[in-house]
């Protein structure tokens, strides 16, 4: 076999990863667009409520045999996605789109530092806290931060952290369609915040291309590409590359939304970047272990 051949899967796999990233943080600017007619709750609720119906559309988990089966860590996942992505939604609202993600990163960063003992990792963490420092309101600036905005974009954070630990659990014990009925239980959450805030109005038919548009950009296809890249990919290359988020959403939020970072803004989603590709370079890899049977 010649060397194309053994790249091209990887080549392959990277692609879907940096689609899926795009796409992703697309659908947030697009959803931004909806913040002005039905809130940041309601377009939550349509992002999550349609994505779920596409998701059971397309995956059709009634088809599957079904076995009572850990369903605490289904709820707490499902629960996680849905408390993740309305206080993120939230933080849009008034801090810009590559700066909610950045501090959003922070929590799945904590959760791969957490209870490291080496030195390199500790500089990891110091070079987080200086990129965190540098998007403090501490300034007296024209772009200073709203720190009720940054509240929720780093509580985001955790309920990514919450997702990542209890997706783990939650995917051992129904496979394929853990994101499917995750992403139902998020809907049940996002749903009543998002009538509550808008009322009639999340229901407008001149909201459904925008609101689809959310909802495909967002969950269907980032969440189908991502599987395909996570399946292909060396878990060390994957977190390497999932780093780039925070940046790419800047350029989105510059492109689509045209949000404008300070230069020292731009530095500390540098910072929190580079911590995150230097914690997926140097974890430590398991010893090899034969596949189970």
């Amino acid at each position: 076999m010649s060397p194309r051949s053994d790249y091209a899967p990887v080549l392959f796999a990277v692609a879907m990863l940096l689609v899926s990233m795009v796409s992703y943080q697309c659908g947030a600017a697009l959803a931004k667009q909806l913040f002005p007619l039905i809130g940041a709750q309601g377009a939550t609720a349509c992002r999550l409520g349609l994505g779920a119906l596409i998701l059971l559309l397309v995956r059709r988990p009634w088809r599957s045999p079904r076995r009572v089966r850990d369903v605490r860590a289904l709820w707490g996942y499902g629960l996680s996605i849905g408390a993740m992505n309305l206080v993120f939604y939230m933080s849009l609202r008034t801090i810009p789109l590559g700066i909610a993600v950045a501090l959003e990163f922070t929590g799945p960063l904590a959760l791969a530092l957490f209870g490291s003992r080496r030195w390199l990792d500790f500089a990891w963490i110091a070079l987080v806290l200086a990129g965190l420092a540098l998007l403090l309101p501490l300034r007296a600036q024209a772009q200073a931060l709203d720190p009720v905005g940054m509240m929720y974009a780093l509580a985001a954070g955790v309920g990514w952290a919450l997702y990542i630990v209890l997706g783990q659990r939650a995917g051992a014990a129904h496979g394929a369609d853990t994101v499917t009925l995750g992403t139902c239980i998020a809907a049940l959450l996002a749903i009543p915040f998002g009538v509550v805030h808008a009322g009639s109005a999340l229901f407008a038919p001149a909201l459904l291309p925008l609101a689809l548009g959310v909802a495909v950009l967002s969950s269907a296809l980032p969440y189908s590409l991502e599987m395909l890249a996570l399946t292909r990919l060396p878990t060390r290359t994957f977190g390497t590359l999932l780093s780039l988020e925070p940046a790419i959403a800047a350029v989105a939020g510059v492109g689509f939304l045209g949000e404008q970072l300070s230069a020292l803004q731009w530095l500390a989603i540098a910072a929190i970047i580079v911590a995150a590709a230097g914690t997926a370079l140097s974890v430590r890899q398991p010893v090899a272990e034969p596949p189970p049977n």
